[in-house]
């Protein structure tokens, strides 16, 4: 998911098998200090048992509650499976550099873990246009929405955008680790993101660039322009309703996309769109951490406290009653 990075070109004229004698990065992390690492290991863990509670509770109680099996919850289901899996590529290995004195990765993990951050998070930017289509369908067309939103139609909204995921996941992974690698291997992150790694290649990466711009294009502006196109036309029709109530009532339902959106967009957009001679390596680990661990943090909220389905099926499942609380 990037548009350009500062590079190091070429500078041997071996072959690449000659080149690569990296085996294993050092994770760098957050701090050199100890007491830091120790203060933020018990923040990180915090962060990402909640995370997992909060996320596998959403998508439980969405499969137990038959109320709940309707698109909106379906697509809401997957975002909360991908913001777990989202996490948990990146949170854990994190965890044990902090309190642990080697932070070693090794070249195979380091693929590894970049494919998949990046398969995910390519997927979970598709999943955000169509959850935002399916909001367009509920208020433009509630009377059709039933027919419109068919299962068949979600299924298939949910397999493309896995398989746009895997295959440009792929294609990048495959393209930042052909480049040679020949030291040093301290890699200034938490985590083998791409942009991070990238600036220990040994080589011309103008074709990275290429491939850089285009998968930018595919996996950020697109998507972001389909959700404009759905909030527009969603804005647009509820102008034209009447009843204040009923202005609320349809804005409401689309807040919480809204804001989910907005909090893992935003700093993407910033991380990979900005020129890369403004990049800071500290700068870049703040926003990771944003769109990585914190919205992941923040999703399960957002959609429980917004949303009086999900707090009547977490009631239900408890054995309690609304009215009580």
């Amino acid at each position: 998911m990037s548009f350009s990075f500062p590079r190091r070109k070429a500078t041997h004229s071996q072959s690449w098998k000659n080149q690569s004698s990296v085996t294993e990065f050092i994770l760098l992390g957050f701090s050199s200090n100890p007491r830091t690492n120790w203060i933020l290991f018990f923040l990180f863990l915090f962060l990402y048992l909640f995370t997992v509670l909060g996320n596998g509770l959403i998508v439980t109680l969405i499969r137990v509650d038959a109320c709940l099996h309707t698109p909106m919850y379906f697509f809401l289901s997957l975002l909360s499976l991908l913001d777990l899996s989202y996490a948990t590529t990146t949170v854990p290995q994190m965890l044990i550099h902090l309190v642990s004195k080697s932070k070693a990765i090794s070249y195979v993990g380091c693929v590894i873990q970049m494919y998949v951050f990046l398969t995910l998070g390519i997927t979970e930017t598709w999943i955000f246009a169509a959850m935002a289509y399916d909001r367009y369908v509920a208020v433009c067309y509630p009377l059709h929405y039933g027919v419109k939103m068919s299962q068949t139609l979600c299924a298939l909204l949910a397999v493309s955008s896995a398989l746009c995921g895997l295959t440009c996941a792929l294609v990048y992974t495959v393209f930042a680790m052909n480049l040679p690698y020949c030291g040093p291997s301290e890699i200034n992150h938490f985590f083998c993101e791409i942009p991070a790694v990238l600036k220990l290649a040994c080589a011309d990466t103008s074709l990275n660039d290429q491939v850089d711009f285009i998968l930018g294009f595919i996996l950020l502006l697109i998507p972001l322009s389909l959700i404009l196109a759905s909030y527009v036309r969603i804005f647009t029709a509820i102008l034209k309703i009447r009843s204040t109530q009923g202005r609320i009532k349809a804005f409401s339902t689309c807040a919480s996309h809204i804001t989910v959106v907005t909090m893992f967009c935003i700093p993407c957009m910033v991380m990979y769109m900005r020129p890369g001679s403004e990049a800071s390596p500290e700068d870049d680990k703040k926003l990771a951490l944003f769109y990585n661990v914190i919205s992941a943090f923040l999703n399960p909220i957002i959609y429980s406290l917004r949303n009086k389905d999900v707090k009547r099926a977490f009631f239900k499942l408890v054995g309690m009653s609304e009215d009580t609380q």
